[in-house]
């Protein structure tokens, strides 16, 4: 348990709660506030993925995990809470402030500071991808005859909602948005399980283990862990918010802000386990990475759901960017003298949404990779041992290579999780071949396709069928090995003939 006694000598250099009272907006946050903005930035659109990381798991080692993720990160949640005032009469309000305390005043910010910027600035580059993503399937369900733009365009409308968000000043100003983007995740979680509960299991639905190599089993292991943990992400901006709270020696910010953090968990397991579970039983083995691409049907349904996913991901791009920008501005003021009002946040803001621009342009391929760094930091740790010790009567806190072991584990599943993803880049491509066998109706065949291959629209479907008809064969896909032979199998499950043979084109 974390006590609350100070030591003879208090630390120095621990100015945030005076700091903020000077330059921060004012603590009046309630409890809720607290809530959705937890909600906002822990449920995001990898609840979509959690049915796919049962697949490779299982029910019994999927349960667990599922479960051991939500017990074990609400109790780091909770050490978090009780950190924010270890200390009487000191707000740590940032987790650099706590680091400083923690480690001193030259130490903390190196260790605590990277960890969190390798969190916030990766979800927000995942966020804009999987926003300009979502975009994207939106308007190709929506408008089946409108132009159809590239992905890299859809990034960019989205990073361009963000320009004129992210100038609102803090969080208490970002709490609409919160709360509009907190709705939208229950909403499209719970539009995600009915749907798999309404469509039933499939025809011979497997719950078995996917059938692939030793070696890319054991990776794609790795990477459902990694998917599981990246979907409890939250702790990083835990401190931020609970800045927001007004705290009396009555009432301290700790009470509302678990009250919150509580009801977040709660909206948490009503998002996550529904849509794991029920998504994995009624597809099996055989779930895409997305579940939504499974369900298909109807389109205005699926349609708007990947809009929840945009407005979400909207929210939750600004809740992890506000400590960002209060960093940036801090190092404004303090190195440049830059007067602190509407021109620095102008200047600030717009630089670090159009920097996530240009790596997004590069790296919106690569969401395995991000997701899996983004999550190596995102449970906290190496915090809470050195801050117990130091407000414990007589144990001094020194930096100890034990207070890593969690960070290190983190960051090595993260490693392991995303060299699937790498694995996937670098494997020799294959192409996924289709032969027309005149026994099957046409209608048949692109239910078929659509049904198999992530991201197939009906149009594609259909041309590809009647190609198929024509010329005997044509391409479906063009993917990695391991892929392909997935496709492959699942194509003549369904009773069409197909094969896969090295393609000299890249691997997608």
């Amino acid at each position: 348990m974390v006590s609350t006694t100070l030591q003879s000598a208090k630390p120095k250099e621990v100015f945030s709660s005076q700091e903020w009272e000077e330059t921060g907006p004012p603590r009046r946050a309630k409890w809720w506030y607290s809530t959705f903005h937890t909600v906002t930035a822990m449920v995001g659109a990898g609840v979509l993925s959690l049915p796919y990381a049962m697949a490779y798991l299982g029910w019994g080692p999927g349960t667990v995990v599922m479960i051991l993720s939500w017990c074990i990160t609400l109790h780091t949640m909770w050490q978090m809470i009780q950190l924010h005032e270890c200390v009487p009469g000191t707000r740590f309000d940032r987790y650099n402030d706590l680091g400083r305390y923690a480690f001193g005043p030259k130490l903390g910010p190196w260790i605590v500071l990277p960890q969190q910027l390798v969190v916030q600035v990766g979800c927000d580059i995942v966020y804009m991808v999987t926003g300009g993503k979502c975009l994207k399937k939106f308007m190709e369900i929506a408008c089946t005859s409108c132009f159809r733009l590239k992905q890299s365009y859809w990034i960019i409308i989205f990073g361009s909602l963000q320009f004129f968000l992210s100038q609102l000043p803090n969080f208490n100003s970002v709490s609409g948005v919160s709360l509009a983007a907190a709705v939208m995740s229950l909403s499209y979680s719970t539009i995600a399980w009915v749907g798999c509960l309404a469509k039933g299991q499939i025809e011979n639905v497997n719950y078995g283990y996917k059938h692939t190599s030793s070696l890319d089993f054991i990776f794609r292991v790795f990477n459902a862990l990694g998917q599981i943990s990246f979907a409890y992400a939250g702790h990083a901006v835990a401190l931020e918010i609970q800045a927001t709270i007004p705290s009396t020696p009555d009432k301290p910010s700790r009470v509302p802000m678990w009250k919150g953090a509580l009801g977040a968990y709660f909206i948490n397991a009503l998002c996550y386990f529904p849509v794991a579970f029920i998504g994995y039983w009624a597809f099996g083995q055989d779930v895409d990475d997305n579940v939504l691409v499974a369900l298909r049907r109807p389109a205005w349904l699926i349609a708007s759901a990947n809009l929840m996913v945009v407005i979400h991901v909207i929210g939750s791009y600004q809740v992890y960017a506000m400590p960002v920008f209060d960093l940036l501005e801090r190092l404004m003021q303090k190195r440049l003298n830059f007067p602190p009002g509407i021109a620095l946040r102008l200047i600030t803001r717009s630089a670090y949404v159009g920097d996530k621009h240009v790596l997004c342009k590069g790296l919106y391929n690569h969401r395995g990779f991000l997701m899996a760094v983004s999550m190596s930091g995102s449970k906290g740790g190496v915090l809470e041992r050195p801050v117990i010790e130091k407000t414990t009567p007589g144990r001094e806190s020194e930096f100890d290579l034990r207070y890593c072991l969690l960070p290190v584990v983190q960051y090595l599943t993260a490693l392991l999780g995303s060299m699937v993803t790498k694995k996937r880049k670098m494997s020799p491509p294959f192409r996924v071949m289709l032969h027309n066998d005149n026994v099957n109706k046409r209608e048949y065949v692109v239910q078929v396709l659509m049904k198999v291959i992530p991201g197939m629209t009906l149009d594609n479907a259909v041309n590809i069928m009647q190609e198929a008809h024509y010329n005997g064969l044509s391409v479906v896909i063009i993917c990695a090995q391991a892929d392909a032979e997935e496709h492959c199998m699942k194509l003549r499950n369904n009773g069409l003939l197909s094969s896969i043979e090295p393609a000299s084109g890249g691997c997608c």
